[in-house]
């Protein structure tokens, strides 16, 4: 998503290590003040980012029914107080609030994650992965080889969801039923679609690798950038406001114990 705001001109660097960071402050969320903070912040870096509060809600949208599988599977598997039981089926009050608290994680993290790949480019998401994972090198991490192949997984997502849905619609001319019948038939039914999508996305990468080839691409050694990565100040300010996060939420969830000590 194109623009010009503070989280757009943040270093690809900075921005990698914050949602890494506000990963683990999510994770440190247990209650309700500290889920407050989590998404306070989320909604401070959406505004800064000046993206659309739909378009972010938008992207969490091919994932609702694993959110809404997760918060059910706490929900009728949780022990302790029972609010409501049926046969088998019970609900008590412990696993409802986990329910909701790994719904809302995930949420949070699908929600940061969106954040970071409409802020940042392809490119320059592979520039910071690369500079990040440089200092592994020298014990044969490729970086650089790694940061290209996750590049180009995201760039071919869309592609390959466009061919999905073209393969889908010619199936479905051809007589094809994707949605009738029981689990079983439909895996069946997905065959005539999975077969094709993978001869594509072969086809795709020999392309692709003929592409890269014929303009010399050979690896990362000894590769310019017209672009070269700079710290500046506005990603010291963003780094602050996310160590500030980690504190509150450290502060949060142990500091009554280091009031005790």
């Amino acid at each position: 998503y194109p623009g010009s705001s503070f989280i757009h001109k943040l270093d690809p660097r900075t921005k990698i290590l914050s949602a890494i960071a506000y990963i683990f402050a999510v994770f440190l969320a247990d209650e309700p003040a500290s889920y407050g903070v989590v998404v306070a912040f989320i909604f401070a870096v959406i505004a800064f980012s000046r993206l659309h509060f739909l378009l972010v809600i938008k992207s969490i949208k091919p994932l609702w029914i694993i959110i809404l599988l997760t918060m059910w599977i706490h929900v009728f598997t949780g022990q302790g107080e029972v609010l409501w039981s049926w046969k088998y089926l019970t609900v008590t009050r412990e696993g409802l609030a986990m329910g909701f608290k790994m719904s809302m994680r995930l949420i949070l993290l699908l929600m940061i994650s969106s954040i970071l790949t409409f802020t940042t480019s392809p490119i320059v998401l592979t520039d910071g992965i690369e500079a990040l994972l440089k200092p592994f090198k020298k014990i044969g991490v490729p970086a650089h080889e790694l940061a290209m192949m996750m590049t180009i997984a995201l760039r071919f997502i869309p592609t390959l969801l466009e061919e999905t849905d073209r393969i889908m619609k010619a199936q479905t001319a051809r007589g094809a039923d994707f949605s009738s019948g029981n689990i079983v038939k439909r895996a069946k039914n997905m065959l005539p679609i999975l077969v094709p999508l993978f001869i594509s996305a072969f086809r795709r990468a020999d392309e692709l690798a003929v592409a890269m080839e014929a303009r010399c691409y050979r690896g990362g050694e000894g590769r310019t950038r017209m672009h070269e990565l700079c710290y500046q100040a506005r990603d010291t300010m963003a780094a602050a406001g996310v160590a500030l996060l980690i504190v509150t939420m450290i502060s949060l969830k142990w500091g009554g114990a280091f009031c005790g000590i």
